[in-house]
């Protein structure tokens, strides 16, 4: 009897192990869920994103990969960046990237499963920043390098992204303007500073 192919006129139920058009409505409703402030579990993305709850089981198969996949929507485009140049040089697209998603971004920075969602990504994020930062705190005793790395992180996030939109009515490059140039200030005081203590103030 020859195969039947049925499936193919639905993409919703892929023939295959893997199917990049559910994967996306499966990501979709996601970050649906999340703009509403809903708490993610398999039912409820299963409902909105119109595919089967053993479906979405078998592309995200416990909480924490529904929480990576919600990540890999709103975070950064190409993952937590992992050079200097990289972090710096392409802040206004990762900021703008943030308008593009604000509505569930806002629910990311404030809800607690947004915490959870973002603290997924936490040992990758130090890791990466903790490496890329490595030569420019290398004279710094800790805390301070742990300090300085930490306020340099900060400063190209969500949350700096989200305190400016929300308080200062700037749009996503305007904000990414004002944090390059922060960080790039704490960069040159890195460089002259040496070992000096942070609490000295600036070098």
């Amino acid at each position: 009897m020859p195969k039947r192919n049925f499936l193919l006129a639905d993409p919703a139920k892929p023939e295959g192990s893997d199917n990049p058009h559910t994967r996306a409505k499966i990501a979709d409703a996601i970050l649906a869920l999340m703009a509403e402030g809903d708490r993610l579990n398999h039912d409820q993305v299963a409902e909105r994103s119109g595919v089967s709850r053993r479906t979405v089981y078998r592309y995200y198969p416990d909480q924490a990969a529904l929480r990576a996949a919600a990540w890999a929507r709103v975070g950064p485009a190409g993952g937590i960046p992992t050079t200097l140049d990289a972090f710096v040089g392409d802040m206004a697209g990762r900021f703008a990237n943030f308008d593009d998603k604000a509505d569930a971004m806002t629910v990311v920075m404030a809800s607690a499963e947004g915490r959870a969602i973002r603290n997924v990504m936490k040992p990758e994020r130090v890791t990466a920043f903790r490496a890329m930062l490595a030569p420019n705190v290398e004279a710094l005793a800790e805390p301070d390098r742990t300090r300085a790395i930490a306020a340099i992180q900060l400063l190209g996030s969500g949350f700096a992204w989200r305190e400016m939109r929300d308080q200062w009515d700037m749009d996503g490059p305007e904000a990414a303007a004002a944090c390059r140039w922060a960080i790039e200030t704490l960069l040159a005081d890195l460089e002259r500073r040496g070992g000096k203590p942070l609490t000295g103030g600036p070098a």
